[in-house]
């Protein structure tokens, strides 16, 4: 029987005090202890920055790799062994700006990988820079008159390019999160989720107290239809007073490892390695 305590790491956690990355954790945690995944069925793949350093706090299969690398090392981990419950994870930074184009092309491939990214709209580790998702006009020490640049809207992104499971959290409703990330991880498919997380260092706009007075729960009970595109369109583009948070769209797609022959019916790890099948290649480079 999987208990919480077989996912604690011995590493010091050296987030802030009060850093919504703390609750993050825990419901990562709590998610897959609910879900019965052992340590040794999971892999997480992290970047560079505050939230990437998640792997360090727990006990299972990790990858601490390149900023905004994130996905494609996942990829290649779910590609080689099915049976792995790939989880990849970083901040908006790391995810929407170096790795933006990764972001896309993961989406649009459906490989079955659950992306969390912890967005709190500010380079953390950096100390404090804008990030794609900082408000327009938001002052930091890069940007004393401002930020020029509207942010970026992932949730529309991520509809636009038919992403199976497209959902946002906050990290201020940790059972909400919990469940969400426990939905992203048994959906077949690319699962993508957004996680409003407070940076209580450099981010005093959009604080705790100023998500919780704006964000509301959508889901099923409430009429709410996921699979309604232009509806999930119209909820992504809310933000200000009012601020949904829950599953906002899913699409039924083939997963990339269903559609790869090779790989269709057995992971490559589980496939035999003749060497001598290799010959014939080489000898065509002499």
């Amino acid at each position: 029987m999987v208990s919480l305590k077989d996912y604690e790491s011995k590493d010091p956690i050296a987030w802030c005090p009060g850093c919504g990355n703390f609750s993050l954790l825990n419901a990562l945690k709590e998610a897959l202890v609910g879900l019965g995944k052992r340590p040794h069925e999971i892999a997480i793949v992290s970047g560079i920055g505050q939230a990437s350093k998640a792997p360090h706090y727990l006990m299972c299969n990790a990858f601490n790799g390149l900023h905004g690398r994130t996905l494609p090392t996942a990829t290649g981990l779910k590609l080689a062994n099915h049976e792995l419950t790939v989880i990849a994870e970083g901040g908006d930074g790391d995810g929407y700006a170096e790795g933006g184009n990764h972001f896309i092309h993961a989406m649009r491939r459906n490989v079955d990988i659950t992306y969390l990214v912890h967005d709190n709209q500010i380079y953390g580790l950096t100390k404090g820079q804008t990030s794609p998702t900082s408000e327009k006009g938001f002052v930091t020490k890069t940007t004393p008159w401002g930020s020029p640049n509207p942010p970026e809207n992932p949730l529309l992104l991520a509809i636009a390019s038919d992403c199976s499971f497209v959902a946002r959290g906050f990290t201020g409703d940790a059972p909400h999160l919990e469940e969400l990330i426990r939905l992203g991880i048994q959906n077949r498919g690319f699962s993508y989720i957004d996680i409003l997380q407070p940076c209580v260092s450099f981010n005093r706009v959009n604080t705790f107290q100023w998500y919780n007075s704006r964000v509301y729960r959508i889901g099923e009970e409430d009429g709410y239809d996921a699979s309604n595109r232009m509806s999930a369109f119209e909820k992504a583009q809310e933000w200000g007073e009012r601020i949904p948070i829950g599953v906002l769209y899913r699409s039924a797609r083939p997963t990339r490892e269903e559609q790869e022959p090779v790989i269709a019916t057995k992971s490559l790890v589980k496939q035999p390695l003749d060497p001598a099948a290799f010959t014939g290649l080489l000898e065509a480079f002499d």
